[in-house]
């Protein structure tokens, strides 16, 4: 398929700051952007509150088909954060942007995208979104397994400690009680179960740009993408 717009997909492990960067990379190209991430995060929410074990890939599978079927999962644009989640039926649609960015929905997104059901039903709505090009999506496996054509692929990752230090700042600054000792053991958790798990292991793709960001800015991080995807335009 020829896209007049490529789709840009950044894969990598957890905290290496996709999100932030996938957000103005989007603003900067004027793309769309797809947080793949907040719809695994709010197949756990879910799962939770109602009770399943989020080891239970039957049951949580059945929570993702039933919230895709009844349009109960959608992705806004918000222009302060980039991305707004929203969960429930279109008359009473919850914001759980915030619910979905703790430390435990994080482990349990990593739970629920290894159930082959769930991947199922997130599958489509991740392929919709990207077919035409002129999108930015961030993830795991969004160079290997949602979008293998991507015309545009990058790596971002960063040491374990880089992201943990990062990571430990951020809930500080909300306030949050935690140690930076704890937050490592955390992010080395889950790194085990991304790459680890059967389905759509966290791996770079071979065509992939790789991105180390433990010792560069974010604006370094932006300039060094946007070369990438400019250049591929020439």
């Amino acid at each position: 398929m020829s896209r007049s717009r490529p789709i840009v997909a950044i894969d990598g492990p957890a905290g290496a700051g996709k999100s932030t960067i996938a957000r103005r990379v989007a603003d900067a190209l004027g793309f769309v952007l797809v947080d793949t991430g907040a719809l695994y995060r709010t197949v756990a929410l879910a799962a939770s509150r109602r009770g399943i074990p989020l080891s239970d890939g039957e049951s949580v599978g059945d929570v993702a088909r039933g919230m895709v079927s009844r349009d109960e999962l959608r992705l806004d644009r918000d222009p302060a954060n980039g991305v707004r989640v929203l969960l429930g039926p279109a008359d009473a649609r919850e914001d759980v942007s915030e619910a979905i960015r703790t430390p435990e929905m994080s482990l349990g997104a990593s739970t629920v995208s290894a159930h082959p059901g769930v991947r199922a039903a997130l599958l489509d709505i991740q392929r919709r979104a990207g077919a035409e090009g002129g999108v930015v999506l961030e993830g795991r496996d969004i160079g290997t397994v949602v979008f293998p054509d991507a015309e545009v692929k990058l790596f971002l990752t960063a040491s374990a400690e880089t992201r943990a230090r990062r990571r430990y700042d951020e809930l500080v600054a909300k306030g949050q009680e935690v140690s930076y000792e704890e937050t490592l053991d955390q992010v080395r958790a889950r790194d085990r179960q991304d790459e680890g798990r059967a389905i759509a292991p966290l791996r770079r793709a071979e065509d992939a740009h790789l991105v180390d960001s433990s010792s560069m800015s974010l604006d370094d991080v932006l300039e060094r993408m946007l070369a990438i995807v400019r250049a591929w335009a020439r």
